[in-house]
């Protein structure tokens, strides 16, 4: 089954990484949705969860490969792989992803900027890694060993985030804690490589944030232009095709009338300017060109996942 497809932007090769699913309850992905109509677009299983990918973009750029979203990663215990219904086992005691970046061509020793768009544990999870640890580390059975230390997943990479992203992972609170990890982003900051950015700004040529509050305050999309054509990686300002509609916030936004008006303004652009968009966890469609349609905004020109 293929990890990856490739497109090209311009003068960029971009390469979509599929690195996993995840299962999360459907409820909670549709927020104040009911049932009766979300299910009309995607079927749950029999614990009322979801399908959902962790799609990360792997851009060839002459300043270096470029990284955008980690995955989950491979530090995670069997518990807690079970409750989010975790497949993203590679080979090796490695994930997906890692298998995804060699079958476009790479390694993990050549991506230079690693970028994302917030620091919870299914965007940021493999940004760190523990070698050999695998399912938790259990190896297919027996007694869990003490969980060694995780180091950087991609050793010669600069990390890229808001500023007041990583200041916020480091204040929890009741409604945080679940989601922000410090094994996924204190070992980068005690290896001095996160460069981080205050606010929209370019991070190489062609590629530049924009802030896209509203999942969490200081979440942000990832802009990439060349040769007349943009592609925007939505991250969970927008999660899946199913979440075009802007009131269709997901019960884990913390500010979902924020991620209302931060959508309306993204989208308007995208359909006026033609922009492409880039679902990370829709698991059918990768890529779809924005078009107005009579009930909002809709696809055309779409790209199917690889798998």
């Amino acid at each position: 089954m293929p990890l990856t497809q490739s497109i090209t932007l311009g003068r960029f090769k971009i390469h979509l990484l599929e690195g996993g699913t995840l299962r999360l309850d459907g409820g909670a992905m549709f927020g104040v949705v009911p049932k009766t109509l979300w299910s009309r677009k995607v079927v749950p299983d029999e614990l009322n969860r979801i399908t959902l990918a962790m799609r990360s973009l792997l851009i060839e750029h002459p300043d270096g490969l470029v990284l955008v979203e980690t995955g989950l990663g491979n530090k995670e215990e069997q518990k807690f792989r079970d409750i989010y219904g975790v497949d993203n086992a590679g080979s090796g005691g490695g994930t997906k992803l890692d298998d995804a970046i060699v079958e476009a061509g790479h390694r993990r020793e050549d991506i230079r900027w690693v970028i994302n768009t917030h620091l919870h544990f299914d965007h940021a999870g493999g940004n760190t890694s523990i070698d050999g640890w695998g399912d938790g580390g259990k190896g297919g059975g027996g007694s869990l060993p003490a969980r060694p230390p995780a180091r950087l997943s991609f050793p010669n990479a600069r990390y890229v985030v808001q500023a007041n992203e990583l200041e916020f992972a480091r204040h929890l609170n009741e409604r945080t804690r679940a989601s922000y990890l410090a094994d996924n982003f204190e070992p980068v900051a005690r290896a001095d490589r996160w460069h981080v950015l205050q606010g929209e700004t370019s991070v190489v040529p062609g590629l530049s944030v924009r802030l896209t509050p509203g999942h969490v305050p200081w979440h942000q999309s990832i802009i990439i232009q060349s040769g007349g054509e943009t592609l925007v990686y939505l991250g969970d300002i927008v999660p899946t095709r199913h979440h075009l509609p802007v009131a269709w916030a997901m019960g884990y936004d913390l500010e979902p009338l924020r991620v209302l008006e931060t959508r309306r303004a993204l989208l308007q652009q995208a359909v006026a300017e033609g922009w492409k968009l880039c679902f990370g966890h829709d698991p059918d469609i990768a890529i779809g060109r924005a078009v107005a349609e009579a009930k909002g905004v809709g696809l055309v020109e779409t790209v199917k996942a690889a798998y």
